[in-house]
């Protein structure tokens, strides 16, 4: 079989043999890869390498033309466009491509010993409050309350006293703080392990909600017929010295979305946890008197891994 293609100079046709046109191909492949062989960072030279020869693989394989070079392009600037300080979709979109998730478990392999990371996500947000031990990170975010309490603890079963314990989710209408206009400061917070490494505090149930999808990724999403919706899950950062940082979520058992699919592949059968309802009226841990709103109630008990412990 012959390929054909169009000269952009001149417009014409002209028809190559399918030998000659692979050898031009992995020509220009082996050129572009042999441009990056002085760098004088080997790593950085590994990774130009690679990527080349797998983006040239890519075009190569799906025989890409003209027109979907072009709207890669203009999507890659639609990214770019709608980036800012408070909205990354440039992380929203490696989410959506599993690239995010990939490169945890790439970076986080597990023996089950310690706790699963899970994705970042694009709403983390520096400098959040502390609150007390049995605080509420809500700040007024709109759900149903939700106590969590836990522990933090190393390989070893040894209690990490004082870890950073930093936590943010949506509220129920599926949006973080910072996806509002107000400047509002809800839905997140942080609060330290006790002298024997517990935590607990006051958040929301987590709720299901779509991502971000009035932007280019959105587009992409119902271009290809996917949901842009998120598993429920509550976001958890967790710091402490001699310890590797740890970031992951708890997801809620039983939640439907579960089996329809997490947009950004954050599901890890480990950090899926108890949510169990309460009545109203049922008494709470810390005596809170919520009157006649249901409540619900989890434990999360964390195992960090050592600095430099990639098991």
């Amino acid at each position: 079989m012959t390929d054909t293609r169009t000269d952009r100079n001149t417009g014409q046709q002209a028809t190559l043999e399918p030998d000659r046109q692979e050898q031009r191909e992995q020509a220009l492949t082996d050129r572009v890869i042999d441009s990056f062989a002085t760098a004088p960072n080997p790593r950085l030279r590994e990774i130009m390498q690679s990527l080349t020869a797998h983006l040239h693989a890519f075009i190569r394989d799906v025989r890409l033309t003209d027109a979907e070079w072009e709207a890669g392009i203009q999507f890659l600037t639609d990214v770019g466009h709608i980036t800012d300080d408070r909205r990354q979709e440039f992380i929203l979109a490696s989410d959506v491509l599993g690239a995010s998730m990939q490169t945890i478990i790439v970076n986080n392999p597990s023996d089950g010993a310690v706790t699963e990371s899970t994705v970042f996500g694009p709403f983390f947000v520096e400098d959040s409050p502390q609150i007390p031990f049995g605080g509420d990170i809500s700040g007024g975010a709109s759900g149903e309350p939700c106590w969590v309490e836990g522990s933090v603890v190393d390989a070893e079963g040894r209690a990490i006293p004082g870890a950073r314990v930093e936590v943010w989710e949506a509220d129920d209408e599926g949006f973080y703080d910072v996806q509002y206009p107000d400047g509002r400061v809800a839905g997140r917070a942080h609060v330290h392990a006790d002298a024997e490494g517990r935590f607990r505090f006051w958040a929301l149930t987590p709720t299901p909600y779509p991502i971000p999808h009035d932007g280019p990724v959105g587009r992409l999403l119902a271009a290809t017929g996917r949901s842009p919706v998120r598993a429920a899950h509550l976001h958890f950062m967790v710091t402490a010295d001699g310890a590797r940082t740890l970031v992951t979520h708890i997801f809620v058992d039983g939640d439907p979305q579960l089996e329809i699919g997490d947009s950004v592949f954050g599901v890890q059968d480990s950090l899926i946890k108890e949510f169990a309802r309460q009545q109203p009226g049922t008494p709470t841990p810390d005596g809170r008197n919520l009157g006649d709103i249901p409540w619900s109630r989890t434990r999360f008990d964390i195992v960090l891994a050592a600095t430099g412990d990639r098991e």
